[in-house]
């Protein structure tokens, strides 16, 4: 359990930076958070991996996840646009990373012996 944590506090940290970013544009200190945030990010993930979690399902979660948390903050937070279209999008990302995390659990069941 303690390697799904990690991989949620890296992708909290991530969407934390890279909100920051935008921020940033207008105001240089948010930069601060930015560096913290990925280096942050980075950290959890490493070790999510050293928990045991295979890096094409964490980097695929990780990806989808921060991808969908950000365009959904960016909306709220910056009144970007979140259109139908993007919508879908984002499904489409987080079923293909769903189909790669049943893909990997059924690649680690052993087969029955005949």
């Amino acid at each position: 359990m303690k390697k799904w944590f990690t991989l949620a506090a890296a992708i909290g940290s991530e969407v934390a930076a890279t909100l920051a970013l935008k921020a940033a544009l207008d105001h240089p200190a948010w930069y601060v958070l930015v560096v913290a945030g990925y280096v942050a990010a980075f950290a959890f993930l490493a070790v999510g991996l050293r928990l045991g979690m295979q890096i094409g399902v964490a980097y695929g979660i990780w990806g989808a996840g921060g991808v969908t948390v950000t365009a959904v903050l960016s909306a709220v937070i910056y009144g970007e646009p979140l259109t139908a279209l993007m919508g879908l999008g984002i499904a489409l990302i987080i079923a293909g990373v769903l189909t790669v995390e049943l893909g990997s659990q059924h690649a680690q069941r052993p087969e029955a012996s005949a």
